[in-house]
């Protein structure tokens, strides 16, 4: 795999996680860019994403974090995984509403990353900011014979 560009490394590692990233399919939830230590994923607050105040559950919100960060660090196919994380809610959303995850790669020091994940509403009203520790494990992403 040492023959591909970094971005066809990218594209490589979202491909090879998504079929099976089963969570990510039953929230609706779609990787929409890709890049070497970034990703974006949108996803539509259905009912079943509501808490008790008709808001968006703040599970559902991390979901979507946490899948943009698990994108994000896994471009350089190295299998990665979360070491920490932590979430702010800044402000709430509603069904029908459609929310973006944008992760960054801030720094990538060995083994271990940090990467920076804002949710945003459509009206561009950031919903939540959410803080991702990586740390790389054995393996690639991308499975070759």
């Amino acid at each position: 795999m040492n023959d591909l560009s970094p971005q066809k490394m990218a594209e490589g590692t979202r491909d090879a996680m998504y079929e099976n990233d089963f969570k990510l399919h039953d929230m609706g939830i779609q990787i929409t860019e890709i890049a070497p230590g970034y990703a974006k994923a949108t996803m539509t607050v259905t009912k079943s994403m509501l808490n008790g105040h008709g808001m968006t559950h703040g599970g559902s919100t991390f979901s979507l974090a946490d899948t943009a960060f698990a994108y994000a660090c896994n471009t350089h196919n190295k299998v990665t995984v979360a070491s920490g994380c932590d979430i702010t809610f800044s402000a709430p959303s509603k069904e029908g509403d459609v929310l973006t995850a944008v992760a960054k790669e801030t720094i990538l020091m060995g083994r271990s990353g940090i990467y920076d994940v804002t949710v945003t509403r459509q009206d561009g009203q950031v919903v939540a900011l959410f803080r991702g520790r990586s740390r790389t494990i054995s393996g690639e992403v991308i499975k070759h014979d």
